[in-house]
C-alpha cells in the first residue's frame, strides 16, 4: 500500500509530519492492505493564519484494487483530530464497501435454486 501525503501551502510538509501521518494511516488501514493500492492525503489548513473552530481538513482518497476511488473528509480544530477521523471513517467506507462485494459475490456463486415443476397435461 502505497501512501501519499500532500499539505497546502501553510502546513509544513516536513519528514516528521510524513512519518506520523503514515504511520496514523497504516495502523489504520492495515487490515486492508490487500486490496489496497494507494492512499492519498490531503492536508489544509482552511483559515491558515487566522484560528478557528474546526478549520484543519483531511481528505483521504483510496485506491481499491479495481474499483472507483473512495474518499473521505473530516474538519477538526487539530491536524491530529482530523487525520485520526478520517482514518476512521475511511477504514469504516472500506469494510463496508469490501463487505458489500463479497456479498454480491456469494449471492452470484449460490446456485439456482430450482423453479416450481412444470405441470404436465
Amino acid at each position: 500500500m502505497q501512501i501519499q501525503i500532500n499539505t497546502d501551502h501553510s502546513i509544513g510538509g516536513h519528514q516528521a509530519l510524513v512519518a506520523e501521518v503514515s504511520g496514523k494511516v497504516e495502523n489504520a488501514l492495515s487490515r486492508f492492505s490487500g486490496h489496497i493500492t494507494r492512499v492519498e492525503v490531503h492536508l489544509s489548513d482552511e483559515n491558515s493564519l487566522r484560528n478557528g473552530q474546526s478549520d484543519k481538513r483531511c481528505v483521504m482518497e483510496a485506491r481499491l484494487e479495481g474499483l472507483r476511488p473512495i474518499a473521505v473528509t473530516h474538519e477538526a480544530a487539530s491536524l491530529d483530530q482530523a487525520i485520526d477521523r478520517a482514518s476512521d471513517k475511511l477504514a469504516r467506507l472500506i469494510e463496508n464497501t469490501l463487505g458489500r462485494l463479497r456479498e454480491q459475490k456469494s449471492r452470484r456463486s449460490d446456485p439456482l435454486s430450482p423453479g416450481p415443476k412444470p405441470t404436465e397435461k
